[in-house]
């Protein structure tokens, strides 16, 4: 009896040992960043986005994230990149911090082989305390960084669906998504027409806009989106029959 129980204890002992080693390990393995890159910044009136980027999400990607977001080149991905979230780290410690940014694809954008075009807002992040280390970052234009996608996160929100500015009822509909958590992408939107029984693909126009036209169904609309091109999510809500350009309706879901 008295064996066993020492043994049992030894076991214990050496899973306790096992987790304290393995502790700086799990730590070091969130601060590891997948790739190398160089950014670079645009300016804006308010140091937050442009609600013209290339995503159409237009005032959402102005402001979402805090105004931490980014234009992107490969990583657009044709518009699939579009919501995608990123943790970006300046690779100077001349003219940065060490921390790191988290940021949210709203635009596209490319020029002296960067892959992030970052608000002002996300940019002087990484700069050095201060208003100087600002104002050096800001003057230093482009910079070397590290970086890798990382889930989303939107406290509070459902994935909603905006009717784009666009969109012209009832013969013209035009869909962003908005809100996705995690490390989704949005590979396509349908609708359903109660009358067929079958759900009809939209087109992705751009960015993350998709639209239907002529045969945009009539009445309450139920619509399901695909994520990461296998698993179908269905809102729990309907686009009411009325819908309106500008207005974003909640699905009741999250991914």
């Amino acid at each position: 009896m008295g064996l066993a129980v020492l043994h049992e204890n030894q076991t214990g002992i050496l899973c306790v040992i096992c987790m304290v080693l393995l502790l700086p390990t799990l730590y070091a393995s969130q601060d590891i960043f997948t790739y190398s890159s160089r950014a670079t910044y645009y300016r804006s009136p308010d140091s937050y986005g442009t609600p013209s980027g290339a995503c159409g999400y237009g005032e959402f990607g102005r402001t979402v994230n805090d105004g931490s977001v980014t234009g992107v080149s490969k990583l657009y991905r044709n518009g699939t990149g579009c919501g995608a979230c990123y943790r970006v780290r300046c690779l100077s410690s001349q003219y940065c911090n060490e921390d790191s940014v988290t940021v949210v694809v709203t635009d596209y954008g490319e020029g002296d082989k960067t892959d992030f075009i970052l608000s002002t807002r996300a940019y002087t992040k990484l700069a050095r305390p201060g208003r100087k280390g600002s104002k050096e970052l800001l003057a230093r234009g482009v910079i070397d960084v590290e970086y890798r996608r990382v889930p989303c996160h939107y406290p509070g929100y459902n994935v909603m669906f905006k009717v784009h500015e666009h969109s012209k009822y009832p013969n013209y509909l035009a869909l962003v998504v908005l809100y996705a958590e995690g490390i989704n992408d949005i590979t396509a939107v349908e609708l359903y027409q109660e009358n067929c029984k079958q759900w009809l693909g939209m087109r992705r126009a751009y960015g993350a806009v998709w639209d239907m036209s002529n045969q945009v169904p009539s009445g309450s609309i139920k619509l399901r989106f695909q994520v990461s091109g296998s698993t179908w999510v269905e809102s729990k809500n309907d686009l009411p029959a009325l819908w309106n350009a500008g207005d974003a309706y909640d699905s009741d879901v999250q991914l």
